[in-house]
């Protein structure tokens, strides 16, 4: 791999580790039980790409 494809790869799995940190911390603050499990949706979402994107390396 290059050094461009590896900082490519380097973004992409910190961007969804934010995605998925703001996600928590944002639901936290809810207090519409429907739109928190909604953020909270989105934020096992993020792990999960995580996870899969992390597998592929």
């Amino acid at each position: 791999m290059t050094t461009k494809e590896l900082l490519y790869i380097e973004d992409a799995l910190g961007h969804e580790k934010y995605f998925q940190t703001r996600c928590k911390e944002t639901a936290s603050q809810l207090q519409d039980p429907e739109l928190r499990n909604q953020v909270e949706s989105l934020s096992q979402r993020h792990s999960q790409i995580f996870k899969n994107f992390y597998g592929l390396l």
